[in-house]
């Protein structure tokens, strides 16, 4: 049969996910890299009383993850990533972050609650060689947050070159629970990102038609800027703070010979009680807490198994090859001293009432891509090839069947209201769904109860194709009727495609 140049297009896109994709030769430079693990710089700020002041630098540079390979990178005080920025409830922070590269940038607080205008997302850009402050009170409990760019259109590559850190709220009560606490030691934050580099060893961003598709997904590993690195554990129990700081693979992790491990604490806070596992799920921009034994004192490598989560649903073997088994990291626990710390029994409940009777309305969003139900995958394939030449940004990822607008309020919503979410996935690839300013529950997944690691408070949550997931949420008593809050699929490359909407507290 003929086909028209037009069909033999479309056609040859399809195959060409249908591969494996041809990773850069880079042998020669694995075999040198460099793989002691790094624990990030702590900052704590400058501390008068309650008042906490830090600064940011976001900066370009230069960074060995290879042995005599200088990679151009992004970073915050350093040339990769940033410090890990640390402070308490009650603490009123002001961040000072100054901009010296060549375009424009913002610094956005992941999962805390704060006023519109100091949230560091689109609308508060800083343009080259100027310097934003953010200044708010901390309100909510201990957790695992991170701050990253979330400029518009730029957020994936800028994210992917290094503009992110992690930021450790602490409490009162949290110190009482027996926890490993001594940072660096016993009580470990633990960056996971996924990267694919030229021959050169600059990194490789969106250079293969499914990257726009899928997201940025690469086979080398980092930990905190370093390729597959091993740790030295220095005590028999470990507190491993856990983020997927990639741009859009979801890992699945467990260490190589099954061992159990305990989950303490989900995105913005602890559980009630520790759950014990041996296999944990964690997608883009979620965080999790997990207490691990190494009293055997041996080596155990931290794996991300092959799995269809993120994928197509057995759709594309090559979405399959993206969810392949990967190695993240060894923990060489050969020296480690006994611990005087152990997993308690209980951990505590959230103050932050979260009741579904006192939720005032229920809002639906879908997540939408190409075509998607509206022709199926030959439908998303002619819908991508369509847009390719204008960057994606005219419809292709939709939420509600609306691609982001910056100058749109989709909809308002009342301080201090309860709300019920229900999102649900059109598209057969999972999305995880991030909201601003606020901490959710999940009440259930196409009405069956959420995992016990997901019990905790969260602010992303991972939406498979073909589900639907309830979250109930109260909005905090900010509000501002003319700066907006975001909400978005967190796969980098689909929120800078326009997977994201904005509503207003009033």
């Amino acid at each position: 049969m003929k086909q028209t140049r037009r069909n033999f297009i479309k056609t040859a896109g399809v195959a060409s996910l249908l591969v494996p994709l041809s990773l850069p030769a880079i042998a020669k430079i694995r075999q040198t890299r460099l793989n002691s693990f790094v624990v990030p710089a702590l900052d704590r700020g400058i501390r008068k009383g309650n008042n906490v002041s830090f600064k940011l630098a976001i900066q370009a540079g230069k960074t060995s993850f290879f042995n005599g390979v200088n990679t151009p990178t992004l970073g915050l005080n350093q040339s990769y990533l940033g410090p890990v920025l640390r402070a308490k409830r009650g603490d009123t922070v002001s961040i000072n972050v100054s901009n010296h590269i060549n375009e424009v940038t913002t610094v956005h607080w992941h999962g805390m609650t704060l006023p519109a205008n100091m949230d560091g997302g689109p609308h508060q850009a800083i343009p080259p060689n100027k310097t934003w402050t953010s200044r708010f009170q901390i309100r909510q409990e201990a957790g695992t947050l991170w701050y990253h760019s979330h400029a518009m259109h730029k957020t994936g590559p800028q994210v992917y070159h290094g503009l992110a850190g992690m930021f450790i709220l602490d409490d009162e009560g949290s110190d009482k629970l027996g926890l490993p606490n001594e940072y660096g030691v016993d009580d470990i934050p633990c960056t996971i990102q996924d990267r694919r580099f030229n021959q050169d060893g600059s990194f490789s961003y969106m250079s293969m038609m499914p990257d726009r598709m899928m997201g940025m997904m690469g086979s080398i590993v980092l930990v905190n800027g370093v390729v597959t690195p091993t740790l030295v554990a220095k005590k028999t129990l470990l507190r491993l703070r856990l983020h997927n700081g990639s741009n859009a693979r979801t890992y699945n992790l467990a260490f190589s010979d099954g061992r159990p491990f305990h989950v303490i604490a989900s995105d913005c806070g602890f559980l009630h009680k520790p759950f014990q596992t041996n296999q944990v799920r964690l997608a883009v921009a979620e965080r999790v807490e997990i207490l691990v034994d190494v009293s055997d004192r041996k080596e155990v490598l931290l794996k991300s198994l092959a799995s269809s989560a993120g994928g197509m649903m057995g759709m594309m073997p090559m979405m399959q090859m993206n969810n392949k088994a990967l190695n993240i990291m060894t923990i060489d626990a050969r020296q480690a001293k006994q611990s005087a710390r152990k997993v308690p029994a209980v951990l505590r409940n959230s103050t932050l009432n979260l009741n579904p009777k006192a939720a005032t309305a229920t809002r639906q969003f879908e997540l939408e891509m190409g075509m998607m139900g509206r022709g199926g995958m030959g439908g998303m394939m002619g819908g991508m090839m369509n847009r390719m030449d204008n960057g994606g940004r005219d419809g292709m990822f939709r939420i509600n069947g609306k691609s982001m607008d910056i100058n749109r309020i989709d909809f308002q919503v009342k301080a201090n209201s309860t709300e019920i979410w229900e999102i649900s996935n059109a598209s057969p690839m999972a999305h995880p769904f991030h909201v601003h300013n606020v901490q959710f529950r999940i009440l259930d997944r196409n009405g069956k109860r959420p995992h016990p690691s997901e019990s905790g408070l969260k602010d992303v949550v991972l939406v498979h194709g073909n589900e639907r997931v309830r979250i109930i949420m109260k909005f905090p008593e900010y509000s501002d009727a003319k700066v907006p809050y975001m909400y978005h699929c967190h796969i980098l490359e689909h929120e800078d495609q326009g997977m994201m909407g904005q509503f207003v507290v009033v």
